[in-house]
């Protein structure tokens, strides 16, 4: 029917209990979890990003959690290509789907579809991140200034990741990633048929979560995971290497730095990132009602009750 709820999206910081929140939706509407967290597609790295455990998997179905190999260079355009088949299938199987995550990136293709840029090769984004590898964005945004001075205008010089996409572009293409920015195609939700959220804890509690989670990871053996990562020999400049904790981890396992240094590190790293989320979201998608925890599942359930007919 008109205006019926067709998919709920949970998005918010790190450690805000999104997934213990989807889970529990998903028990209560019949609906099936769709990851949309960069790192969480890793199938190396349960621990360390904190993906579902065995036996919250086992709970209701998952879809996109840990189905990548570390060794890849995985994009949002093959993120949004796996996503789409998951909510197909998801809908085929007369579930909802319950898209939940913190990477922005994914929830913005997700409902808006992805710009006709030409597929980067993995080599050069290989190279063009090993190169970046250390540098301040600054530094960064300076070398596409001269290569791009277009884009790199309408850059902040403190948003290193949209400045290495343009350098892998103008580096693939020899053109300007605005060359290629047009009207969007290929979105998989429809924003207005979706309830949309983002968590948004107590800023103290939350950086205590953080904290508090990182050390029940090295409790459950993320050092252990990290350490079979690093054997593996994989490039460091991978997505899956630089995950938070990964490089402080390897650094002490090799002797350069202290496990307790390294242990500060991934907490700081993580805690800069929730404040990178929440400023992500603020700005770019105004779709997403912001709801403290607490109240997020009775919110929702109200939403999608209201519009759907299903009830509580």
């Amino acid at each position: 029917m008109a205006g019926e709820i067709e998919a709920v999206l949970i998005a918010g910081p790190t450690a805000s209990g999104k997934s213990a929140l989807a889970i529990t939706l998903a028990a209560r509407l019949g609906g099936t979890v769709i990851n949309a967290d960069s790192m969480q597609v890793y199938a190396d790295l349960r621990i360390i990003t904190a993906r579902p455990t065995p036996q919250e998997e086992a709970r209701v179905p998952h879809l996109l959690f840990g189905h990548v190999d570390a060794a890849r260079l995985y994009s949002v355009a093959q993120w949004l290509d796996d996503a789409r088949e998951a909510v197909a299938a998801v809908r085929a199987e007369g579930r909802v789907p319950i898209v939940t995550g913190g990477t922005g990136l994914y929830f913005r293709a997700l409902t808006e579809g992805l710009s006709d840029v030409p597929r980067v090769p993995d080599e050069v984004r290989v190279r063009i991140r090993a190169a970046a590898e250390g540098r301040p964005p600054e530094d960064l945004h300076t070398e596409l200034a001269a290569k791009d001075p277009e884009t790199a205008a309408r850059l902040r010089p403190t948003d290193p990741q949209r400045i290495l996409r343009a350098l892998e572009v103008v580096e693939a293409t020899g053109r300007s990633l605005l060359s290629f920015q047009g009207p969007r195609s290929g979105g998989v939700i429809d924003p207005a048929r979706a309830v949309s959220v983002f968590l948004a804890p107590d800023r103290d509690v939350l950086r205590a979560r953080i904290d508090a989670r990182f050390d029940a990871m090295m409790a459950n053996g993320a050092l252990d995971e990290v350490k079979a990562l690093a054997a593996r020999g994989l490039d460091p400049a991978l997505p899956a290497m630089r995950a938070h904790g990964v490089p402080g981890l390897i650094a002490a396992s090799a002797g350069e730095i202290s496990f307790a240094e390294a242990v500060e590190r991934a907490k700081a790293d993580t805690r800069r990132y929730a404040k990178r989320q929440h400023t992500w979201f603020r700005g770019q998608a105004p779709d997403f009602a912001w709801i403290v925890p607490e109240r997020a599942e009775a919110e929702i359930m109200a939403a999608v009750g209201s519009r759907s007919g299903i009830r509580a």
